[in-house]
């Protein structure tokens, strides 16, 4: 059995239907299952049983000899979030349990950690582990995630094999349900939709023009053939950067709906929330190479290639992951 937290937000939603279309169909479903619209993602996929989060560590104890696989992707991934103490909880001694789990039943165990945890990207964006201790997130989210990487670096028991998942900006079906947190490339195009324009932040530092943001955009069909990559493969243990190695500005992405849909280009420029403001990241690039020396070969989507098959076969349809081939 596969087991999949976070099982009816975005990336685990998508991932299970994924399994599903590969054939399997033995998959353990984590997550709170609280709010009927995140549950739609899970409709209509092949799960033998939905186990609440809090009741999971108790379960996986009593069950792990039938468990072949976790993925571990549920996590508190507000950005704005201010609670050190629930981020800590949920997104660092959450995992340390499920770490601990692994090692015990030797499972394989693939979890979610964040771009967040490299800050303003003073120390760069490099996956290289034994740098992995000097960097500093900007947010208490990025710091949750950050506690957990170096808490694993240093543990002597380790699951048989174990990666760690630096996201970077991942956008795609099945993120309707996250609010203010949902990738600006979903914000954009119901922008686009309701006022024919898109909205960008101004620039509040001078070494970027308004909208010359750059962040690496990865579509989530990439990140899903990874992480079956992962599960299939299996080996080199570690921390990885997911992301393109290509970053674009906020206004390529915004031309890149604009052109997706159909529509004359019209972009406006506001203030950035001050609340965001000292935790901002003005550019992200992930370092792959470390991904790629371990056999991953597929090429990825460019930021016009994954948008446009974004809008043109979900957005503009209003279809979720779970009803298409990925």
């Amino acid at each position: 059995m596969i087991v999949v937290t976070g099982a009816s937000g975005f990336i685990g939603s998508a991932l299970i239907h994924q399994l599903n279309a590969k054939g399997y169909s033995s998959i353990i479903a984590v997550d709170k299952f609280d709010s009927e619209i995140k549950n739609r993602n899970t409709h209509s996929l092949s799960i033998v049983s939905k186990i609440d989060r809090d009741v999971f560590p108790d379960w996986f104890l009593k069950n792990g000899t039938v468990v072949d696989f976790v993925f571990h992707l549920g996590a508190r991934t507000d950005t704005s979030e201010r609670d050190e103490d629930l981020l800590r909880r949920l997104n660092t001694e959450y995992t340390k349990k499920l770490w601990h789990l692994c090692v015990k039943f030797s499972k394989p165990f693939v979890y979610a950690s964040s771009a967040a945890t490299y800050g303003d990207g003073k120390n760069g964006f490099n996956d290289h582990e034994p740098s992995i201790a000097s960097l500093c997130p900007l947010n208490p989210y990025g710091r949750s995630k950050h506690l957990f990487d170096s808490w694993c670096l240093n543990e002597i028991e380790k699951p048989p094999f174990w990666a760690g998942l630096k996201f970077f900006n991942v956008y795609g079906p099945n993120e309707y349900h996250k609010g203010r947190m949902a990738s600006v490339v979903f914000h954009a195009y119901h922008q686009l939709q309701q006022t024919k324009s898109i909205k960008l932040f101004k620039s509040h530092i001078p070494q970027y023009g308004d909208g010359g943001q750059k962040r690496d955009f990865i579509y989530v069909k990439d990140v899903l053939k990874i992480l079956e990559f992962l599960m299939l493969t299996q080996r080199h243990s570690g921390i990885y950067n997911i992301g393109t190695a290509v970053p674009s500005t906020f206004v390529e992405l915004a031309k890149s709906i604009f052109q997706a849909s159909g529509e004359p280009e019209n972009i406006a420029f506001i203030d950035m929330p001050e609340d965001i403001r000292t935790s901002y990241q003005y550019y992200t690039c992930a370092s792959n190479e470390k991904l790629r020396s371990i056999g991953y070969t597929d090429n990825l989507y460019s930021i016009q290639e994954g948008v446009a098959d974004y809008v043109k076969t979900y957005l503009k349809r209003n279809m979720h992951i779970h009803l298409n081939t990925i």
